[in-house]
């Protein structure tokens, strides 16, 4: 539905949300083998994201669990992300590092329980996922340009080109993307690109993002004595990036912790998931009378306001 545009646009989104939620949850329940009387809660995401998509989800969501005389639990959409890997067959304990990368996001957190985040760093500018998706469309990539971009990597050879590492000496735990991308620009406009070129492109590209991501996420750890590393977010499926860490962890004495590639990407299931740990903490909001509130931009280091 998006492809065309070359990415989302809110108020189509919005609409397709309000046609799918009632058939999905049905349909979840019946593969669950659930009622809705089984529900203890519910949990949305509240935030942050686009406004009219957050509408749709937390009206549908509150409306539900007054109805059903349950709690509602308002989830930070970062929060999903960084307690994902707990899903997994081989969790992690805590504390941890956490690298979060994704479309709308580039962070180092440091985690020391449920609702206990510590941000260390994050990108000045460009998220990585977003420089993927950005680097995706110069190249004449289809949407989403991520997974496509880190597809024609895998046939091209990095070094032929050379792109700079933003802030890898930077000394501190900040990241920049923007200027990898304006950096391929300029390749793009001074040459014309045959496929083998582009692919050697691409190559160069990915590794240029992971050389990064790996060494800040490796800081991150020895800075705070922690041999234990998760990522989290769609960017955290790509493979050259998991190969670097997962080298770079083993030499540090440390282990990565993955989610599931089908969880890397936005999913409900990790909305539920920290729904319920924090349910099973007694982190519950106190009961609002049906009001609620969407936060389209929500700093992860304000989420104790919600509750």
């Amino acid at each position: 539905m998006h492809e065309e545009y070359g990415g989302v646009v809110p108020e189509l989104a919005s609409r397709d949300h309000i046609r799918r939620l009632i058939p999905l949850l049905e349909r979840v329940l019946v593969e669950a083998a659930c009622h809705r009387s089984d529900m203890a809660a519910i949990a949305y995401t509240s935030g942050p994201g686009l406004a009219g998509a957050l509408l749709v989800g937390a009206s549908f969501a509150e409306a539900l669990a007054q109805t059903l005389n349950i709690s509602a639990l308002p989830v930070h959409h970062l929060e999903g992300h960084l307690l994902s890997p707990l899903l997994g067959k081989s969790p992690p304990e805590f504390p941890f590092i956490a690298l979060l990368v994704s479309g709308g996001h580039t962070q180092l957190m440091r985690v020391a329980e449920v609702g206990e985040y510590e941000l260390l760093g994050e990108s000045l500018d460009d998220a990585a996922g977003e420089a993927f998706d950005k680097t995706a469309k110069l190249l004449g990539l289809g949407y989403p340009g991520g997974p496509a971009l880190a597809a024609l990597a895998m046939k091209g050879t990095a070094g032929r080109f050379k792109l700079p590492r933003p802030m890898l000496n930077s000394g501190d735990l900040a990241f920049s993307f923007s200027g990898l991308k304006t950096a391929v620009l300029t390749i793009v406009r001074s040459r014309s690109l045959d496929e083998a070129d582009k692919a050697d492109l691409a190559a160069e590209f990915q590794e240029a993002v992971a050389e990064v991501l790996a060494t800040k996420a490796i800081a991150a750890c020895r800075k705070h004595r922690l041999s234990r590393l998760v990522v989290a977010g769609g960017v955290g499926a790509n493979l050259r990036l998991r190969e670097r860490l997962d080298a770079a962890m083993a030499k540090f004495g440390g282990k990565v912790f993955y989610p599931e590639l089908e969880l890397c990407t936005d999913n409900g299931a990790m909305i539920a998931f920290c729904g319920a740990q924090r349910l099973l903490r007694g982190m519950v909001p106190e009961s609002r009378g049906g009001a609620f509130a969407v936060r389209p931009r929500w700093p992860l280091n304000e989420l104790a306001q919600a509750f």
